[in-house]
Parts: C-alpha cells; sequence; structure tokens
C-alpha cells in the first residue's frame, strides 16, 4: 500500500508540473489516458482522490484480523471468511484488468455465489426471511454468470433479465448487511462501508456528471468498487477479530487458612 501511494504522490506531481496525465491515470482509473484529457487541476484532484479511495482500500484489506489470539470458529464460519477472502482478491483484478472480460465476471459471479451460500447458515439467526434472501443472491449471482455466458454464445435474451438481477442483488446485500448489524461479530463501521458501496455509484455518477459539465472532470467510478472491496476483506477479516474471545475469568480471592 505505502508503495502505491508514494506511486499516486509522484504521478500526481508529474502531472502538475509537466502536465501529463498518463501515469496518474493508469494508477487510479487502471486503463491508458484519454488521449483529450487535459492536466487541470479538477482532473487531477478527482484522480488523486480516486487513487486515494484505492490505497485505503488495499490498506483495509491487506492489515488482516487484529493481533492476538483469534476465536474458535466453527466450519461454517471458517468457510465463509475463505470465501469472503476469494471475493475480494477478483476485485484486485481492476489493478491489472479495469475492463472485465466476460470469464472473469462470471468467475467473480462464481465466486459471489458460493458467498451467498455459505453466508446462509453463519447469519440464520440474524437473518428475516433468510430462504428469500439467499434465492435472491442465488438468482443475482447466478443470473450474472448466465447472462455474460448466454451473452458470449449470442443466445438472444430478455433486456429485463440484468435488471432483475441487479434488484436481486441489492436485496440480498442490503438483507446481509441488516443481519450483520444485529450480529456481533461485525463493527458498525464494516457494515458502513458496505452501505456506502451502494450509495458510493449513485453519489460518484451525481458528482461526476456536475463537476464534468463545470470543469471538463473525467468520471472514476471504478473507485467506488473499492469499497465493496473494504466490506468484502474487513467481513473476512472480523470473523477471526480476537475482540470476540470471551473475556478471561477474574482469578479467585485467595481465602485465608483455617485455623
Amino acid at each position: 500500500m505505502s508503495v502505491y501511494a508514494v506511486a499516486l504522490a509522484i504521478a500526481a506531481v508529474i502531472a502538475l508540473t509537466v502536465g501529463g496525465l498518463g501515469a496518474l491515470w493508469r494508477l487510479t482509473l487502471f486503463t491508458e489516458v484519454d488521449e483529450g484529457a487535459a492536466a487541470t487541476w479538477p482532473n487531477v484532484l478527482i484522480l488523486v482522490l480516486a487513487g486515494s479511495v484505492w490505497a485505503w482500500a488495499l490498506w483495509q484489506s491487506l492489515r488482516g484480523p487484529l493481533a492476538g489470539p483469534p476465536p474458535e470458529l466453527d466450519r461454517d464460519a471458517r468457510r465463509l471468511r475463505v470465501a469472503l477472502y476469494a471475493a475480494a482478491a477478483f476485485w484486485l483484478f481492476y489493478f491489472l484488468i479495469p475492463s472485465w472480460p466476460w470469464w472473469v465476471t462470471v468467475l467473480d459471479a462464481v465466486v459471489m455465489w458460493v458467498v451467498v451460500l455459505l453466508f446462509h447458515p453463519v447469519l440464520t439467526r440474524n437473518l428475516k426471511y433468510a430462504d428469500h434472501v439467499r434465492g435472491a443472491g442465488v438468482l443475482a449471482y447466478g443470473g450474472t454468470a448466465a447472462v455474460e455466458v448466454l451473452d458470449i454464445l449470442d443466445w438472444p435474451m430478455p433486456g429485463w433479465l440484468s435488471w432483475i438481477c441487479g434488484l436481486a442483488g441489492l436485496f440480498w446485500t442490503v438483507m446481509i448487511l441488516r443481519a450483520q448489524r444485529r450480529d456481533g461479530r461485525w463493527r458498525r463501521s464494516t457494515v458502513l462501508y458496505g452501505v456506502a458501496s451502494l450509495l458510493a455509484p449513485i453519489g460518484v455518477g451525481l458528482a461526476s456528471g456536475l463537476l464534468a459539465g463545470a470543469g471538463n472532470v473525467y468520471d472514476a467510478m471504478s473507485a467506488a468498487n473499492a469499497l465493496m472491496l473494504i466490506w468484502l476483506a474487513r467481513s473476512a477479516h472480523e470473523l477471526a477479530d480476537p475482540r470476540h474471545q470471551p473475556a478471561p475469568s477474574p482469578p479467585l480471592p485467595a481465602q485465608p487458612p483455617t485455623p
């Protein structure tokens, strides 16, 4: 993370002094620079902000659980933790291929489909309408994988199918966040990162549209995906958080010897 932050600062200085956005654009949006992009301060600012979000996401993801003896995890919690880390790792593909090919999208959807199935037994006691929530998650990510495969095969599909999958995914995420908030294993801040991952694309889209009209600021929507990475990684970290260990019992007071 420190290497990325230093590279981001150097690229910002180069953009403001030399006038080239190439390095900064590649570090923050992970694509080749748009030839019409000018190295104006609004453009540099929005790119630095996007890079800062990714730097924070890297730190949150790579730092691991808190130090200390981890709690005993049952089989379901261990499996969920591995699946959450696998899903978080897929978001790091943005550093290599920001425009995902169909096969990466399918693999990501399959991993999230596994996360859906493994969240169910871990959160059952706090998950209202658990079977419906699981069905929505299966539809969302299983449907996404199916849509990608059928599109590659050039099979005709109704346009509303992707919308249905998206709405199902939104419902699943909201209900999982609600259950996490009621569960004692996750911090409130982790749940808020999950909420922000749902709201950020709307806010970034509105801000980008307004700023683009005023100062030719380019869209940094991909930075909103960093919040989902943080939520997945922190959800995995905190399953092994030592703060969930029961506090040791206080020592019994010494009994005076009987005469």
